[in-house]
């Protein structure tokens, strides 16, 4: 039997590191000191808005039949077409119509698209795979995988270790989050970090991390002796060694807290403005991933103007960010390299339900902007919201352009990315949009060879039956809630509106 020994030294080289990537995160970078410059590269910056954005709310029609199809299936919640309170128009870089608007909120997108660099791709989503589970359309998108679980690395992950220049890089790829998502699962590159003031390493007491002012002279901190230590070649020093550089590069950079004058406040707005200095850092930085939750509406979504405004304020949030982030790194002459897509993992229902809501969809709209992009304009396919049109997709806007077909093109075209079968495996049947490329105008007609999945397949479930007779574990703030296996109606209806304060109130 082998006798297994481990030294004072090694030992806290070992409780070093584990600590250093416990605080970090498991994604860490390695890189030297880097000056701000202009980038010679893009960078693909990719929000995704996680519990399904409702499309029409964002971008209703506004006259035409369309119009009267979605005022009649939203008699309290379709945004109006004129007004105070009216949709914002959208019209062609020649004056004329398109017959959709934007939520009267989205002031700031409004002003890109007029700018012509603002392009909505029309019942855009999973075209080969239907589900209603937020956890399972967000992980398919993530993974870039749809109907497949079983790959372990992200798309984005996937994208970036096929980069070319990505291993002279300092930050490649940046999430900027308190965890890893999915779709930078697998990456060795990358770094995650909620924000750059409070990217520190929590290790032992406050008064032993670093020297600070009226600290005893001579005195060195753990975090600042961590280096010389993790000078192995085992994984833990490894790691211990990546996450220390990772620390050191975000230090010599000057990330600042303080917003630029006009710059809106909110924390996806603050988010936006570390993604901003990273690439103006010239840090190498190709991709960047971000979140804003909030979005799933089953009850109380508000319009514009009167009532409860919650959908309007997170409108405006979402707006407002976005239009500071452009507008920041226009000025600066950053942002011809980089191109902003807008994802959410699936719409909502054309028909609102009994509680003022909306419950889940399917198609719904994907907003791409940035400089390399031909705007102004609507890509894909709409069929329109006639009763009879949705009906063989359970009254649902379909999906008529496949998510991959819009990413593969940015890929393709500004990252020169070649091999479609590695980012997005099982994908066939490619054409390019024209959303980006050199300035051109062109768009291709052609749709995707992909089949569209027939959602009459995948019937919507009576309210409450999915938890009648199965034992569901649901989340909340401090613990779980259990539904036993055998429950009447009554008393799971009642159960089940208790959870939904519970939510609403965060209990």
């Amino acid at each position: 039997m082998n006798r297994i020994e481990l030294d004072r030294r090694e030992f806290l080289k070992g409780c070093c590191a584990t600590a250093a990537i416990g605080a970090v995160g498991p994604t860490l970078l390695f890189g030297n000191a880097a000056h701000a410059a202009v980038n010679n590269h893009d960078t693909i910056v990719h929000v995704f808005l996680r519990g399904g954005i409702d499309g029409l709310n964002l971008v209703p029609p506004v006259s035409g039949n369309d119009r009267n199809h979605y005022e009649e299936a939203r008699p309290n919640l379709a945004i109006p077409a004129s007004g105070a309170y009216g949709a914002l128009p959208l019209t062609l870089a020649n004056g004329s119509a398109t017959g959709f608007g934007l939520h009267p909120s989205a002031t700031g997108l409004h002003d890109i698209w007029t700018e012509g660099k603002l392009a909505i791709v029309h019942c855009c989503g999973m075209q080969t795979t239907v589900t209603r589970s937020h956890f399972d359309a967000q992980l398919y998108l993530d993974l870039g995988t749809p109907g497949n679980h079983g790959n372990g690395t992200g798309w984005i992950a996937r994208a970036s270790a096929a980069q070319s220049g990505v291993g002279q890089a300092t930050m490649p790829a940046l999430a900027v989050s308190s965890r890893t998502p999915a779709n930078l699962l697998g990456a060795t590159d990358a770094l995650t970090m909620g924000s750059p003031t409070d990217f520190a390493l929590n290790s032992g007491a406050w008064q032993w991390q670093m020297r600070r002012e009226g600290s005893p002279a001579g005195f060195k901190g753990v975090n600042e002796t961590l280096a010389s230590l993790w000078n192995g070649t085992t994984r833990t020093e490894r790691n211990g060694l990546a996450a220390d550089a990772a620390l050191r590069v975000v230090a010599q950079q000057s990330y600042t807290s303080t917003l630029p004058d006009g710059w809106p406040t909110s924390n996806f707005a603050r988010q936006m403005w570390t993604i901003a200095q990273s690439i103006r850092f010239d840090l190498g930085l190709r991709y960047a991933t971000l979140d804003l939750g909030g979005w799933d509406t089953h009850e109380g979504q508000g319009t514009a103007g009167s009532g409860y405004h919650y959908y309007q304020n997170k409108i405006a949030e979402l707006s407002q960010a976005l239009a500071a982030f452009y507008g920041a790194l226009k000025d600066s002459g950053e942002m011809a390299r980089v191109t902003v897509v807008v994802q959410s993992e699936f719409g909502r229902r054309v028909r609102q339900n009994g509680s003022n809501g909306t419950d889940h969809g399917y198609g719904n709209p994907l907003l791409v902007f940035g400089g390399p992009v031909n705007g102004r304009r609507f890509y894909g396919s709409w069929a329109g919201l006639d009763p009879e049109i949705l009906s063989p997709h359970f009254g649902d806007i379909p999906v008529t352009t496949d998510y991959r077909r819009v990413f593969w093109e940015l890929l393709n075209k500004r990252m020169d990315q070649n091999q479609i079968a590695n980012i997005f495996p099982g994908y066939a049947g490619y054409s390019a949009l024209g959303i980006v490329g050199t300035g051109t105008s062109a768009v291709a007609e052609a749709q995707s060879a992909q089949p569209i999945a027939n959602i009459t397949t995948h019937p919507q479930p009576a309210v409450g039956s999915s938890l009648t007779g199965v034992e569901t574990v649901a989340p909340r703030r401090m613990g779980i809630v259990r539904v036993p296996r055998k429950i009447s109606q009554p008393l799971l209806r009642m159960r089940l509106k208790l959870y939904r304060l519970m939510l609403q109130h965060k209990l």
